[in-house]
């Protein structure tokens, strides 16, 4: 194992590259990488280094994102196989199709979707900012909201905005299902309850309380959020409802405290598909670079610009 890092390391240093690890990557690549985070935060901060190569440990709508920011850099992808469920519940097509049947509609997408979705949108959202955005949108447009619909029924709820929400979702999000939060606090009493909005169980959440954030030791999070609740936060247990490579951060982070997913199922394979030695591959051969064409990187970076003015 240790051999295996050094030659990454060393790769690292010849080919001036920048690692990023997504939150849900196994944990020996989130131990490697610079930079561990969500999807777009970790562009964000891809963009300020001076790397020429950028390995991007996650999925391939993550690695586009990083494409449409840096576009001078080269993106690698370890595993051309990392795809995405949500990302692909909608097309470039269907999405000019739908916003027929609404013309004058504001389309607002989720960053988790393809550079030509998003080229077909007017703002992208992350689940951290998703109800801001739609906060400063005219009450008088109707909204086009995608593709996860419990992601969308969230902002709903929060900001009362009544809008038409794809039927989409995270295959491992949705899989963790309804919850009795009752029951599951009786097996963990005093612990903080951490929900991401993607999750199908979001929704237990909202019938628990009028105030979804404020539901006694239940909260909504999206992964950054979680992370920063956990370093606040004086408990000293939390369940923990989103993918669950995210449990060996928030581990590293606060070593004393016990954590636990809500679901040991909530796995993505596509997320795991990185592993070091196919990083190993990626940066010695420069395989795998996912680059945006232009024409869709320059529309697609709008609706990414006119998020990033708001929040």
């Amino acid at each position: 194992m240790n051999d295996i890092i050094n030659e990454i390391l060393k790769l690292k240093k010849e080919k001036n590259a920048v690692i990023l690890a997504h939150n849900y990557q196994i944990s020996e690549v989130q131990d490697i990488a610079d930079f561990v985070g969500d999807s777009l935060g970790l562009s964000q901060q891809a963009a300020k280094t001076d790397a020429e190569v950028i390995a991007f440990c996650g999925v391939h709508f993550m690695a586009e994102t990083a494409s449409i920011i840096s576009p001078n850099k080269k993106v690698l992808l370890p595993d051309l196989e990392a795809g995405c469920s949500l990302a692909a519940t909608i097309n470039a097509d269907q999405l000019r199709e739908w916003k027929e049947k609404f013309p004058n509609s504001v389309v607002v997408s989720y960053v988790n979707t393809t550079a030509e979705v998003k080229a077909e949108s007017d703002y992208c959202v992350t689940s951290s900012n998703a109800v801001k955005v739609v906060e400063a949108i005219p009450p008088d447009k109707k909204i086009l909201f995608l593709p996860d619909r419990f992601l969308g029924q969230y902002v709903s709820a929060m900001t009362g905005r009544e809008m038409e929400i794809w039927s989409g979702a995270c295959h491992v999000h949705e899989k963790i299902g309804d919850v009795n939060f009752d029951d599951a606090h009786k097996e963990h009493p005093g612990a903080d309850f951490l929900i991401h909005p993607e999750c199908g169980c979001s929704s237990s959440c909202m019938l628990k309380s009028q105030v979804y954030f404020d539901c006694k030791d239940i909260h909504i999070f999206s992964t950054e959020g979680m992370i920063r609740h956990v370093k606040e936060s004086k408990a000293e247990e939390f369940v923990i409802a989103t993918e669950t490579g995210i449990l060996h951060r928030l581990k590293k982070m606060k070593p004393e405290a016990k954590f636990y997913p809500l679901s040991e199922n909530a796995v993505c394979e596509y997320m795991k598909k990185i592993t070091l030695e196919n990083l190993y591959e990626s940066l010695l051969y420069e395989q795998y670079e996912v680059k945006v064409p232009e024409e869709i990187a320059a529309r697609a970076r709008l609706p990414i610009e006119r998020m990033l003015a708001i929040v």
